[in-house]
């Protein structure tokens, strides 16, 4: 794979390769074809990637090391626009304001005014005492 080229682009390639290979009568397990994309990419900008897929993995399989590819460079992409993406404003949790205390605890004084007038064991439905 190029620097600068998409990943993308090198599935598009490697796997119309894979197909030439197909057509030629010759068969490629799911493993080895995992680990010819692995090594297929730059070591500069893929490696800890590669390290990390590989080791925590017992088999390798050719549709789940795409999936993760394009995941990570997706997430690559994301990290450094600019201007943030959905992902990540989606991710974003909201911080609460500073008058929400003061607030809160106003509305439940008015919630709760009609629950002081009442007695010890009283229904606050009814009124009635122990029932």
């Amino acid at each position: 794979m190029r620097k600068g080229c998409s990943i993308n682009k090198h599935l598009y390639r490697y796997t119309k390769l894979l197909t030439d290979l197909v057509n030629m009568d010759m068969e490629i397990n799911e493993e080895d074809k995992a680990v010819i994309l692995l090594k297929s990419l730059p070591i500069d900008e893929y490696e800890t990637f590669t390290l990390t897929l590989i080791n925590r993995r017992i088999s390798l399989n050719y549709a789940e090391v795409s999936a993760a590819l394009v995941s990570y460079e997706k997430r690559m992409q994301d990290r450094q626009s600019p201007s943030g993406s959905t992902t990540t404003e989606a991710l974003a949790v909201r911080g609460r304001s500073s008058n929400r205390k003061g607030r809160d605890n106003q509305e439940r004084l008015k919630s709760r005014s009609g629950f002081r007038d009442l007695k010890r064991n009283q229904c606050a439905l009814c009124k009635e005492l122990e029932h």
